[in-house]
């Protein structure tokens, strides 16, 4: 077992895991593509922005952003305050877009689901074998990734599931949510439990279930907050 589930990670641990499940990178740690586990990745951000409530800041770079870049962006890093509210922009946000000479980012804070966190209402480890009749009535896209999207755990109402967690990126230490519900059956507290069913798989394959989201998706938010999901960090990217 890693040692990283024997005790609580810290912040700056639980960003190092968050990162690692998002992008691929080559052996110098640069970025790659986007870590999906179904075929057809993605190139990754020019530029990743971790910060987190202890104060740590995690860069991580593109393997085409040229070396003398990647020195000034290191650098603003490290001058990055403690994160105070998951809403705050970086300190040199300005500066960060000006040298990278985009427009285009992304936003959004980072949860831990914790150990004592259990579902609500009753809910299904979705497969394969058991997909065809559960995926019926608003989640048939997800057939194509369920070999993949591993573990996948639903909330079943009259037969079919309205309420789904899934891993969308995967390494050997933690797992990321990716989470749906259809619109007539949020705000019942359908999502919490389907986070709650889902973490606790990703615990017995000896993960760490992350949940993260973007800083204006409020329903997603919502979820966390509700379900006491610890918070650690923001993570912030440059297309």
């Amino acid at each position: 077992m890693h040692d990283a589930q024997q005790r609580k990670p810290t912040a700056h641990e639980l960003m190092e895991m968050h990162i690692e499940a998002m992008f691929t990178h080559d052996r110098n740690m640069r970025l790659r593509t986007i870590n999906e586990p179904w075929p057809g990745e993605p190139p990754a951000p020019r530029f990743f922005l971790g910060r987190t409530i202890e104060g740590s800041a995690l860069c991580r770079f593109r393997y085409d952003v040229p070396e003398t870049l990647v020195r000034q962006l290191e650098e603003l890093c490290a001058d990055e305050p403690i994160l105070r509210d998951l809403r705050t922009k970086p300190k040199h946000f300005d500066v960060y877009m000006h040298l990278l000479q985009s427009e285009r980012f992304t936003m959004g804070p980072c949860y831990l689901v914790p150990d004592d966190f259990m579902p609500a209402a009753q809910v299904v480890s979705v497969t394969r074998e058991n997909m065809t009749g559960l995926l019926r009535g608003g989640f048939e896209w997800l057939a194509s990734e369920i070999d993949y999207a591993q573990p996948c755990i639903a909330l079943v109402r009259e037969g079919r599931a309205v309420s789904v967690c899934r891993s969308v990126r995967i390494t050997s230490r933690a797992h990321e949510a990716g989470l749906e519900t259809l619109d007539e059956f949020r705000g019942r507290g359908y999502a919490s439990a389907v986070v709650a069913g889902w973490a606790m798989a990703v615990r017995k394959l000896e993960g760490i279930p992350l949940y993260s989201t973007f800083w204006d998706n409020l329903s997603s938010q919502s979820v966390a907050r509700k379900s006491g999901l610890s918070f650690y960090g923001v993570n912030f990217t440059i297309i």
